[in-house]
């Protein structure tokens, strides 16, 4: 085999591994239960910084989903480019979540407490 020809191989390979992952969290998004968790802000001890909110979700005891979800610390990406979250106004986080079968739970969105309800926010 040529050098280039063990490239495209790889990179055939490498593009598979990356597909089928993806393929993976959209069925289990599909799929799986989606539930709205109260979060509480934490400070991770990781050597990656950057645009993200660490929280560690919060759900109280006869919550769906309980188990799964209490005391879990989860990562919200935020885009380099989009609004800022204004989380000093409305100090409730709410964080709606993806519970799979195995592993900690998938953030999805976030969402503050206004009037009772649950009111996501736009992140562009």
């Amino acid at each position: 085999m040529t050098w280039s020809r063990n490239s495209l191989l790889l990179a055939v390979l490498q593009c598979g591994i990356v597909l089928s992952m993806a393929g993976k969290l959209l069925y289990d998004r599909a799929t799986c239960p989606r539930v709205w968790v109260k979060t509480a802000p934490y400070d991770p001890s990781l050597p990656l910084r950057g645009r993200y909110l660490a929280l560690r979700l919060t759900s109280q005891p006869g919550d769906p989903h309980f188990v799964e979800t209490n005391d879990q610390r989860v990562l919200f990406f935020v885009p380099e480019y989009s609004t800022s979250i204004e989380y000093r106004r409305n100090p409730e986080i709410w964080a709606e979540v993806t519970i799979p079968h195995k592993g900690p739970p998938r953030p999805i969105r976030l969402g503050f407490k206004q009037d009772g309800r649950i009111v996501p926010v736009e992140i562009n």
